[in-house]
């Protein structure tokens, strides 16, 4: 599945239409960011979280996005569970999303 990218615009909506979601928080700016994007494409087309929805959000663009989540450094993950907030974690570290992700389920 691909990587949606939302922005406070849907980020709401898609949020209640879906059962389970993981954002990544990200900025244009963030090295670690860019590093692990290529990490969340994978993820996101791994078969063991086809019912979850991945997204990207622009956290300096989308500040009530941002604030939803409570970020404080990026990139940054949030788990939901529909528009319900279960658990977040700053970290460039794929063990650390796997977690996150195993949460869901």
């Amino acid at each position: 599945m691909a990587v949606e990218v939302l922005d406070d615009s849907n980020f709401n909506a898609t949020l209640k239409n879906s059962e389970k979601t993981i954002v990544k928080y990200y900025a244009g700016w963030c090295g670690s960011c860019r590093l692990f994007a290529p990490k969340f494409k994978r993820l996101s087309n791994d078969e063991r979280y086809s019912d979850i929805i991945f997204a990207d959000i622009d956290a300096e663009k989308n500040p009530d996005s941002r604030s939803v989540a409570g970020v404080t450094n990026l990139p940054f993950f949030a788990v939901f569970k529909g528009d319900q907030l279960v658990e977040t974690v700053a970290t460039n570290k794929e063990d650390v999303v796997l977690d996150l992700l195993n949460k869901l389920n």
